[in-house]
């Protein structure tokens, strides 16, 4: 069974950063191809950003230049790095392994606010 755990969310003012973490198991981690995934206060879920098995990976407009996603296939783990967050940056982030079928994490709150 494959089981996707998001962590690293919480309240950060703008201009800040945080780290989103995913650990997954119960899937061939090393050929996955992952990504990550926000749904902002009554609006739809909307595609951040994906990386490709070798390492290959594309981002939404809106988080170029601020976002980095990566994975450490050691670890089973995707993670997002978040810099000079805004305010609409706020929402609900979870963590995808791609595929049919696609496996979601719970999702992590990232606020940011002062």
């Amino acid at each position: 069974q494959v089981q996707l755990v998001e962590s690293g969310g919480g309240l950060v003012q703008p201009g800040g950063s945080l780290r989103l973490s995913c650990k997954a198991s119960g899937t061939i981690f090393s050929i996955s191809v992952l990504g990550w995934y926000r749904q902002p206060p009554g609006k739809q879920r909307e595609l951040v950003a994906s990386i490709a098995s070798g390492g290959q990976s594309i981002y939404a407009d809106s988080v170029k230049g601020r976002f980095t996603i990566s994975r450490d296939n050691a670890k089973n783990t995707v993670y997002l790095q978040m810099i000079s967050l805004k305010p609409e940056d706020t929402a609900v982030y979870y963590c995808v392994r791609f595929g049919s079928p696609a496996y979601w994490g719970q999702g992590t709150q990232v606020t940011v606010s002062s």
